[in-house]
């Protein structure tokens, strides 16, 4: 196993990437906070198939969490994320520190409408312009070809391809299915700080999702089913649902049923806050 090249600044970030683009090779993305895990090895495995040399970066952003959030407590273990992403074939690691991304004086910020609007905007409302404004800063640093992104943060993924698509980035973003445990949990970082006892309940999460999703491809009233979902969540144990939501599949608009659809879910388990989503089955 051999580990990749890490670098820590744009200089030499944009040094590795001209070098590969000089020889003719393309090149892949992975934005990343660490504590990596399977959903994000498959994410750098995707983008091996997509280009010849993959860059994932890892770097904590502090503009998308809000005073109260768990930036101070969220995992960092940079050597075995290294010793990840080298068994996972990623070429380059990029580790800029705060200061790198954010120097004195900074105060740029962008802000993207549609796909942002409600779901997590409602409950984070700093989110998505700290999504947007690092994934920016990223591409231009790294100028990929192209950028993978997990549809476990589905909402963030449409914003994302709306970002590129309204600045005119030149980024194909491409979106990689969910992984899951063998309960059909969604992988997360923050699954870490789920007890045993927490995890059995986590995992009834997706199968609520599942069963609502069946339910709304059958014809059964939205508003009805999901005010039942949200109920059984908080019935399987969970201790408040911030939102479960059916929306269009491609804008995050109003659904209606014979649109594609998605399901979308938040919900807290003590401390910690779970998101996941799937399609609605076609009828």
């Amino acid at each position: 196993m051999k580990q990749p090249v890490v670098v820590s600044t744009v200089s030499d970030l944009r040094k590795a990437v001209s070098a590969w683009k000089r020889k003719g090779f393309s090149v892949a993305m992975v934005p990343t906070m660490g504590a990596l895990h399977d959903g994000h090895v498959s994410l750098v495995e995707k983008a091996l198939e997509a280009a010849d040399r993959c860059v994932v970066s890892i770097f904590v952003n502090p503009k998308q969490f809000a005073p109260t959030e768990d930036l101070d407590k969220y995992p960092r273990q940079l050597e075995r994320d290294l010793n990840t992403l080298g068994k996972a074939g990623a070429h380059l690691a990029y580790t800029p520190g705060g200061a790198d991304m954010y120097p004195d004086g900074f105060d740029a910020s962008i802000h993207i409408g549609g796909p942002s609007q409600g779901l997590e905007t409602d409950f984070r409302p700093q989110f998505f312009a700290g999504v947007a404004t690092v994934v920016a800063k990223l591409f231009l640093q790294a100028t990929p070809d192209y950028a993978i992104f997990g549809e476990k943060d589905y909402q963030q993924l449409c914003v994302v391809k709306k970002l590129c698509r309204d600045l005119d980035i030149p980024v194909e973003i491409v979106g990689a299915p969910t992984v899951r445990d063998a309960f059909g949990l969604a992988m997360s970082s923050r699954n870490a700080y789920l007890s045993t006892a927490e995890l059995v309940v986590a995992r009834k999460l997706n199968l609520i999702m599942r069963e609502t999703g069946a339910e709304l491809a059958d014809g059964a009233n939205p508003e009805i089913a999901l005010q039942q979902a949200k109920d059984s969540v908080v019935g399987a144990g969970f201790d408040k649902v911030d939102y479960i939501a059916a929306r269009e599949a491609g804008t995050l608009g109003h659904w209606r049923p014979g649109l594609p659809g998605r399901i979308l879910a938040a919900a807290w388990l003590g401390r910690t806050r779970l998101i996941d989503n799937m399609d609605i089955p076609q009828a």
